[in-house]
Formats: C-alpha cells, structure tokens, sequence
C-alpha cells in the first residue's frame, strides 16, 4: 500500500471507531461542570436538569463545581476535555458571553464549545441586607448617589452573569458603588445574610428562599413583569428605574468537535427534561422561564451568544 492509502486507511478507521462509540454512547456517568460555587442559580438549574437528563440517558450525570475567575477555570476545562461527551457545561451569559470581552485569562473563543440548546432564561434581582437604611429601590439609589463609592454590592464573579447585573444597575442608575467578587452567587448571598455586604446582585433562582423567609430584603426585579414566586417584588420599572434590565439564561454546551450523534441524543435529552411537568414546576418556582422548543437548539444559542458578545463590548465599554 502507499503512503496516502496508509494514511486515508488510518482516516477511515478512526471515524468508523468514533461512530461506533457515539451509537453506544453512554457507557458511562457524564460530568457537568459547572463554573461556580454551589448553591447560585447556575448550580441549582444544573442540579434539576442535571438529574432529569440523567434519567433520559441512563446515565448519571455527575454536577462538578469548578469555580473561578468569573467561569474562566471551568471554560478552559471543559475547552481541552476530550470531545466524546462525557464532559459537559452549563454555562450562562456571563460565562460564554461577556468573559469573551472581559477576561484576559481565557484560552478558548465561543468556537471552542458546541451549543447544544437553551435550558431556561433566568430573573435578576438587586436585595440588600435587612438593616440597611434604604428599603425600596429608588431610596437605594438616593441614598447610592449621597454616598458615593460607600455602598457595596457582592456578585458571583467578574464575568459572570450577577457582575452583568451589577453593572446594568450601576450604568442604568448612574451611581458610584463598591463591587465586590466572589467564587460564586453561594459564598456572595452567605456574606449578604451575614451582614459583611450591603447587597447582592442575584438570579431569583438562587436568592428568592432568602427573601421569602425575610432574611434580605429585595428591592427590585430587572425584568418586565413581576414573578409569581416573588409577587411583593417590584419590577425595577415600578421601583422608578426602567432602564435596568438584565435577564440572564443558562444553556447546556460541550467542547468542540463532539461527534453528532452524541450531540442529538443530549439535545433529545435535555428537550424530555425541560418538557417535564415536575422540571417546568421547580424551573417557575425559582422564577426562571424554561425554554421553549425553538430555543432548544444550538443555533439559537450560538445568535444568543453572538448578540449578547457585541451587546457587552458596548455596555462595558471595551473595543475590538
């Protein structure tokens, strides 16, 4: 045989190896990483569609919190797994959006992942702790604006989807305040209730139990209407502030090159899970919208990271 047969030989073989892997794919439990601390809207979304897809492919699917840097760790993770399937992200707008404009440590482009479908589109909420002096929205922001730079507000991370919350409010508000970073909406909401923050930007996924059970006090909702978890919830257009909004959405993707097969029966996975009665309850219990049948697709998502990348570079200020 020749050189090139040899190597067209070797070609052959190697894709009839990874179709006949994809066919019995999964033989084993499948890691979904997830870019924060447990316990924010992205750890609690991932654990119920997490176990729900699991069911659909007799296979577990093993959640992995890998925080840092805003979801920049867990990306360049997942962006070098081996592409079979095993290894999974559900990542949000902060993390495979806006850290494509932010960060300087991130390795990877939106080309590096495979969207596989939209999961559910997520609540901002700005809350502040109990016994702090202002109490609706538009007292926070007066009082913001005496104060300049005093007042402090927690988020999940640069780059994550509750910093873009933060920054909406800050740039809608015009007003001068502390942000403060950490390693996930979890350890940010666990200083809120401790009193070593002013406030928290959050997702209602993640921090409506805290306002119900009156241990924060929520001052607004940045979406259009109210939600029914939270229906004392003003919206930030009721609370005087039209101009902030900041709905977030968390999507399932896997590293680039991930055979179509695999890719199909995820994407038939996470449709049964989000078609589920008990999934769409808990989703609209933490006030998150689950998707609909056209945004469970991967086009729609790679549109919705595209046009939330040239969004960011305007709304945070960073150029080509």
């Amino acid at each position: 045989m020749t050189i090139r047969s040899l190597i067209l030989s070797g070609v052959a073989f190697t894709a009839l190896v990874t179709s006949a892997a994809a066919q019995t794919w999964p033989e084993r439990p499948i890691t979904m990483i997830v870019p924060f601390a447990a316990g924010g809207a992205s750890d609690v979304i991932a654990r119920i569609i997490g176990e729900r897809m699991g069911q659909a492919l007799g296979q577990t699917i093993v959640n992995e919190n890998v925080a840092g840097a805003g979801g920049v760790i867990a990306l360049n993770r997942v962006a070098a797994a081996k592409p079979d399937g095993y290894t999974i992200l559900i990542g949000n707008t902060g993390t495979n959006a806006a850290s494509y404009v932010l960060s300087t440590e991130l390795k990877v482009t939106p080309d590096s992942f495979v969207p596989v479908g939209l999961i559910a589109k997520t609540a901002p909420v700005l809350a502040v702790r109990k016994d702090f002096p202002a109490k609706t929205l538009a007292d926070f922001v007066a009082y913001a604006r005496a104060n300049p730079g005093q007042v402090n507000l927690a988020h999940a991370g640069i780059g994550s989807s509750n910093y873009l919350i933060c920054k909406n409010f800050v740039a809608a508000a015009k007003v001068e305040v502390t942000l403060v970073s950490y390693r996930g909406a979890g350890p940010a909401l666990g200083d809120l209730l401790g009193g070593h923050v002013d406030g928290v930007c959050d997702n209602a996924a993640s921090i409506a139990p805290s306002i119900q059970a009156e241990k924060v006090l929520g001052l607004a909702v940045a979406a259009a209407k109210r939600l029914e978890i939270l229906p004392n919830l003003p919206t930030s257009a009721e609370g005087g502030l039209p101009e902030f909004l900041a709905e977030g959405w968390n999507a399932i993707f896997t590293p680039a090159r991930a055979p179509d097969d695999v890719l199909a029966k995820l994407n038939a996975a996470l449709r049964a899970s989000v078609a589920d009665p008990s999934v769409r309850k808990r989703f609209n219990e933490l006030g998150s919208t689950p998707a609909d049948e056209a945004e469970m697709t991967g086009p729609h998502v790679r549109k919705l990271v595209e046009g939330d990348i040239a969004r960011y570079k305007v709304t945070l200020a960073i150029k080509d």
